[in-house]
């Protein structure tokens, strides 16, 4: 028997770790930008797809969530109105929520199902299910402002005459020195004069 027992210590110690799906299971942080009077969320089939669920019922989702409308272009979601990052992000963490994690086990090793007209979220770990609640909506009311000293994420719409970029935020033209059309940075708004805004970049994003 203490033969069998150290065998089979030895066996266990030579096996590799491994990571529960829960351990592995990561939401991509929304990357955001605004063109205009909208709010693109730019990594959305990423998301959707991190979270095993068809684009378009997540998007419903949102879009209820938000009290907004707007639509899936390629692989960005688009939604009139402005919102911040953390807005999307608080929305997106109330699907996992309701549609991906096991209230039993807590894993998202999750797919929805209809059963008698009624959908069911169930689990593949565990083999629990349960119906999905009819949430109340609560819509976001989206900020249609821009203010001194915060930080946005801008895509370069255009260049102006003396080189400066320029971004469009509602109906506000925001000047970013040292961009190009097309460019997506994070830059902090020093002055606002009227619907005119200054800004420096604080980070460059890349090219939409």
């Amino acid at each position: 028997m203490e033969d069998y027992l150290a065998g089979l210590e030895r066996a266990m110690r030579s096996m590799p770790a491994t990571k529960g799906t829960k351990e592995r299971f990561q939401i991509p942080v929304p990357k955001i930008f605004y063109e205009g009077k909208t709010t693109v969320l730019d990594n959305f089939a990423s998301i959707a797809d991190a979270l095993n669920r068809d684009p378009d019922h997540l998007m419903k989702f949102l879009l209820q969530e938000l009290g907004t409308a707007g639509k899936i272009e390629g692989h960005r979601g688009v939604f009139q109105g402005k919102f911040t990052e953390q807005a999307i992000q608080n929305q997106i963490e109330a699907y996992v929520d309701e549609y991906v994690i096991c209230t039993e086990c807590k894993l998202p090793d999750t797919h929805l199902i209809k059963s008698d007209r009624v959908l069911m979220l169930k689990c593949d770990a565990c083999g629990a299910h349960r119906p999905v609640k009819k949430r109340k909506a609560k819509a976001v009311v989206a900020r249609d402002v821009i203010e001194e000293g915060e930080t946005y994420e801008l895509r370069i719409e255009s260049v102006g005459s003396k080189g400066d970029g320029i971004a469009k935020v509602d109906k506000y033209l925001i000047f970013v020195p040292n961009t190009s059309k097309g460019e997506i940075v994070k830059a902090k708004v020093k002055k606002i004069s009227g619907t005119l805004a200054f800004a420096e970049i604080v980070e460059r994003k890349g090219k939409a």
